[in-house]
């Protein structure tokens, strides 16, 4: 049905999916006539006020996402969880499409649409990819700065990082360009500990609030080992002293993983390697006494340091003692 249509409005169909707007069809030498026309023969569809599908059928998602874009103007293009979703950082659709519009746009609530406005709209589009899109990193330093709470910015980062689709240096690059953005300060320092091997929220949090905030050792992150042939790699290591922490997030642990697990402490205990392994809850809800525990074990193997209460009514160091002091009368002369 679009073979009668000119040249350059075939193009655009075809470009776009299968939808079109009445402006780009009146720019493509279409009357006004033509077009009420095709609308009541049922060859093209209204999806939105202006907006049409130029097919019979159901659209598909590519076809709906470009709709929403012919509505919200030439300049808008897909943000947030919507970009998102393009770029295979999320598994599954929003059920609202993000779009971004520049700031000065006046546009009216529009069902079905979240409406984000910019005044660095060119700067934030991907040049190439379509349909329009932000670019990887200023999609996930959106997510970052609307996230309900710190630890999900967190994890928009480490999603982005781990899943090898930008960097912490891109991202720190473009965190730079931004005159404003929440939680700048510790955004940044996530990078960095992202940059440093931390490649999950729950890393990120054994790092913030076990090692940094009690002053323990830095270790070494994602330390790759070679074992029979197959690569594995350490969440933490304190090489130095012959300590690794693994940190596990899942709920449910399978059988298989967790003799896996097994295998991989018993064969670094053979190597000189005691390992500790916290869950989410360990690490979330008792972050002191994992400090605790983990500057034991750091003891026991030589570290000469002594942890710091991350706060007055912190318990690492009367932990500490309490193990020390076991410790002593275990090896006392009987």
């Amino acid at each position: 049905m679009t073979r009668e249509l000119p040249a350059n409005c075939r193009e655009l169909i075809q470009s776009q999916w299968g939808v079109l707007s009445r402006a780009q069809a009146l720019e493509s030498g279409l009357g006004s006539d033509t077009v009420r026309w095709r609308l009541r023969a049922g060859d093209w569809r209204r999806l939105y006020r202006g907006v049409y599908v130029t097919f019979t059928g159901e659209p598909g998602r590519q076809a709906v996402l470009w709709a929403a874009l012919r509505r919200a103007g030439p300049e808008a293009v897909l943000s947030h969880h919507t970009a998102a979703e393009l770029s295979q950082l999320v598994t599954r659709p929003s059920p609202l499409i993000h779009v971004t519009v520049p700031r000065q746009q006046h546009l009216r609530d529009i069902s079905g649409l979240v409406i984000h406005r910019s005044s660095r709209i060119e700067a934030a589009r991907h040049p190439t990819l379509l349909p329009p899109r932000t670019r990887i990193e200023e999609t996930t330093l959106d997510l970052a700065a609307t996230a309900a709470g710190l630890d999900d910015a967190f994890g928009w980062l480490a999603r982005a990082c781990g899943g090898r689709q930008t960097t912490p240096g891109l991202l720190r690059a473009a965190l730079d360009q931004r005159a404003r953005m929440r939680w700048r300060a510790e955004l940044a320092a996530a990078l960095t500990d992202i940059a440093d091997g931390a490649h999950s929220v729950l890393e990120l949090r054994y790092v913030r609030r076990v090692e940094r905030a009690h002053r323990l050792p830095r270790a070494l992150r994602q330390v790759r080992i070679v074992r029979g042939g197959r690569t594995e790699y350490r969440d933490v290591l304190y090489a130095e002293f012959g300590v690794g922490v693994e940190t596990d997030g899942e709920v449910a642990h399978p059988l298989q993983s967790r003799w896996r697990d097994q295998h991989r402490d018993n064969a670094g205990l053979t190597e000189g390697v005691v390992t500790l392994r916290y869950s989410w809850s360990d690490v979330t809800r008792r972050p002191c006494e994992v400090a605790a525990e983990v500057a034991a074990a750091l003891r026991q193997r030589g570290w000469r340091g002594t942890p710091r209460p991350c706060t007055p009514a912190c318990p690492v160091t009367s932990t500490i003692a309490v193990h020390r002091g076991w410790r002593d009368a275990h090896n006392a002369p009987r």
